[in-house]
């Protein structure tokens, strides 16, 4: 079928919970989810100026909000705890994407960027699963373009510490997570599928205007972005809207911007590495013993 990103199909009557909704591409996710009729419960760090956002914009939104850092195993078991009922899909946005030039670790020792990118979402959503009854989907990024991950050291124990290069290590595991979830998903004849979008190049300055949410930055920062070879948040958010969504969409698909930075939400090629099995058989059993979390398929 044909795909309008402004024109979606009625969510009525579904749940979805999305990641890091309080800013971002997320927050945008769970603005045009509950614009479609869905029932969204956004997760931040604490902050609820995002369900206020949506609720001016979208009268009537059904919205409840649990508190998540996805840094920490104890904040995960207690927010999978708090998120009774069945989801229809859960959209693993929440990410870290800046930091440090020297390593630091999560709050269970684990390298930051892939203890908070890769192994939270993974914990997370091992521990929903069986809530789960449609999908799945994951944040990647371009990022896995642009270093080879070593699986050997994924957390950068040895050696000199890159924060760039953590940061694609961890979309790499994202990457091999929704792929690898999938195979054992249809392995298993679930009826829940793993699907895999990113959002391009996406910025602040860019997209559709909301206070508190889009305006955190300083008004020269957000000049700058706008003339950026950019799309705004709001456009970002089209593809991992497209592949929670999509009647059509299949699991195992990923989904990213027409022209690689920006444009329409179409089917897109991952990299060779991150979406091979062996890569993927890998990355799951070093999340699992990282978390100590074990996977229910």
């Amino acid at each position: 079928m044909s795909w309008d990103p402004r024109r979606l199909p009625s969510q009525a009557g579904k749940t979805f919970v999305v990641t890091g909704a309080g800013r971002g591409i997320g927050y945008f996710v769970a603005e045009q989810l509950a614009e479609a009729g869905a029932h969204v419960i956004l997760t931040t760090r604490g902050d609820t100026a995002a369900l206020d956002s949506i609720r001016s914009r979208v009268p009537g939104a059904s919205l409840d909000h649990v508190t998540l850092e996805l840094g920490s195993l104890e904040s995960i078991r207690r927010a999978a705890s708090t998120l009774s009922g069945p989801i229809d899909v859960l959209i693993n946005n929440a990410g870290k994407t800046g930091g440090s030039r020297h390593r630091e670790v999560t709050d269970d020792g684990l390298e930051i960027m892939v203890g908070t990118n890769a192994y939270g979402p993974f914990a997370l959503t091992a521990l929903l699963l069986p809530r789960i009854t449609g999908r799945v989907v994951n944040l990647g990024s371009l990022s896995t373009r642009l270093a080879r991950a070593d699986l050997s050291d994924l957390e950068q124990a040895r050696g000199r510490y890159s924060l760039s290069k953590a940061y694609a290590y961890s979309k790499h595991g994202v990457h091999a997570f929704a792929f690898e979830l999938d195979r054992r998903l249809r392995a298993s004849s679930s009826p829940v599928s793993s699907l895999l979008a990113h959002p391009g190049f996406a910025l602040d300055g860019g997209a559709s205007p909301r206070p508190g949410i889009t305006d955190r930055n300083s008004a020269a920062q957000r000049l700058a972005e706008r003339l950026m070879p950019a799309q705004g948040k709001d456009h970002g958010a089209w593809p991992v809207v497209r592949a929670a969504i999509d009647p059509d969409a299949a699991g195992g698909q990923f989904y990213g911007p027409s022209r690689s930075l920006f444009g329409a939400p179409v089917l897109t090629t991952p990299v060779a590495q991150s979406a091979d099995p062996a890569f993927g058989a890998e990355f799951w059993r070093l999340a699992e013993a990282a978390t100590g979390t074990p996977f229910p398929v």
